[in-house]
């Protein structure tokens, strides 16, 4: 398994793959090295991880091998098909899954999503609209929603 560190403006960010694909990418809440040279496996993940911070990317295309059990993989299989800038709701997940009262169950495997970002569990809210809990922090679930809004709020001065 290959690893790699990154600067987003998230902060540090652990990219780890290999041949069979990415496995996992998890924005750290401490300082690490920057890796100088970016291992093979990871080239593609890491410049469309960049290309998706600066703006230019909408949707990601690479072989993804995360581990979890069959229900977590079924919910971020699920989590692929929110649109960029778009938001659902953990109750319209559990119902797309086919059981309205797994909606409990649907937010443990959200929580458990190995691949922030390009798994986006960021897009899944409460539904009355809030931003329920996200594995990185609140403030990093808002960053991504706002980044990824079709709506830039504009300075006034």
């Amino acid at each position: 398994m290959e690893e790699a560190y990154i600067k987003t403006p998230l902060g540090i960010t652990k990219l780890t793959g290999d041949a069979t694909g990415l496995s996992s990418i998890t924005v750290l809440n401490s300082e690490e090295p920057i890796t100088p040279i970016i291992p093979e496996v990871l080239e593609d993940a890491v410049y469309q991880l960049n290309e998706y911070f600066e703006g230019k990317r909408n949707s990601f295309d690479l072989a993804l091998n995360p581990t979890g059990t069959d229900f977590q993989q079924r919910v971020w299989k699920l989590l692929l098909e929110i649109p960029y800038g778009k938001t659902v709701s953990y109750l319209a997940l559990s119902k797309k899954l086919g059981d309205v009262k797994a909606i409990r169950a649907v937010a443990g495997a959200n929580g458990k999503n190995p691949l922030w970002i390009v798994v986006p569990c960021h897009r899944v809210i409460g539904s009355d609209g809030s931003l329920t809990g996200y594995a990185g922090g609140l403030s990093r679930k808002k960053w991504l929603l706002e980044h990824e809004s079709p709506v830039k709020q504009q300075s006034l001065f």
